[in-house]
């Protein structure tokens, strides 16, 4: 079975902190397990891209992979906001507004993200604790 039809599949960018701010947020709220996180940047990452047809050097928004469902930028939070359970749920309500308009929302602040929040020189490197939430070689090859 291929990771993405066990787990929700997030991918994001690892040096943005905004990005490794919500990775953590999701992290600690997700208590039954449904997520794995990668980094757009890494080796692991990459081959999934190819998977997808996903430019490998794409790192302006939040990506989503679910089963065979790619979900990009606005509606890539707004599915994991779902998934969360709990409060979060509701914020799925959201959906209702048209991608036209949340969008540019998160393109203007995902432009923005460096010059607001910073950039880390490397990507993020999971603690132990962490490290069985991070996509791996091994792990992709399982499927």
């Amino acid at each position: 079975m291929r990771i993405q039809d066990k787990y929700e599949v997030i991918l994001f960018d690892g040096v943005c902190n905004l990005c490794n701010n919500s990775v953590d947020f999701v992290i600690q709220r997700d208590k039954k397990n449904r997520f794995k996180f990668g980094a757009l940047q890494d080796v692991a990452t990459k081959t999934l891209l190819k998977d997808y047809s996903i430019d490998s050097e794409y790192l302006d928004s939040l990506v989503l992979i679910s089963g065979d469902q790619v979900y990009y930028k606005s509606s890539a939070a707004l599915q994991i906001a779902k998934n969360l359970g709990g409060f979060w749920t509701f914020l799925y309500g959201l959906s209702v507004i048209p991608k036209f308009i949340r969008d540019p929302i998160y393109d203007w602040i995902a432009v923005n993200r460096y010059k607001w929040f910073g950039k880390k020189e490397t990507c993020r490197l999971p603690s132990p604790e962490e490290k069985e939430k991070f996509l791996s070689e091994k792990m992709l090859n399982k499927g």
